[in-house]
């Protein structure tokens, strides 16, 4: 039996994800094909620029690659879904590049993000060396 290929698992796992990402997406407030699109940015981000890297090539790490991907995937779509409809506000764009901003927004929301994060540790870490508040 051939083994399963990382792009493969992550693939299907990713068809498994969308159903229950729209379902809880439109209890939101947030439109399904808004979602879809930021879906598929992530994806592209994962496959193509490889955004979210394979550790090994044990069972154990491409399940744990796996469900890292679909996580990424899940949260890109959700901040895609969210920040769209602020873009083409702030922007003034036309509602018919949504789907494209989306796409966009799906893709990089991942590298944003943990740029983000890194960022507030930083201004946590020097905020606390000068006698800051504490957490």
């Amino acid at each position: 039996m051939e083994p399963i290929s990382p792009a493969a698992a992550t693939l299907g796992a990713a068809t498994a994800a969308v159903p229950p990402l729209i379902a809880f997406g439109v209890n939101l407030g947030l439109r399904p094909d808004v979602l879809v699109a930021g879906f598929a940015g992530a994806l592209a981000a994962i496959v193509l620029l490889n955004s979210v890297p394979c550790e090994g090539d044990t069972w154990q790490h491409l399940l744990r690659t796996t469900w890292r991907r679909v996580g990424v995937s899940v949260a890109s779509a959700l901040v895609a879904g969210y920040l769209t409809p602020l873009v083409l506000l702030v922007v003034s764009m036309p509602h018919a590049l949504a789907l494209g901003v989306a796409f966009a927004a799906g893709a990089g929301a991942e590298r944003v993000l943990r740029a983000a994060i890194r960022r507030a540790e930083q201004n946590l870490t020097v905020s606390q060396q000068d006698g800051g508040p504490q957490p």
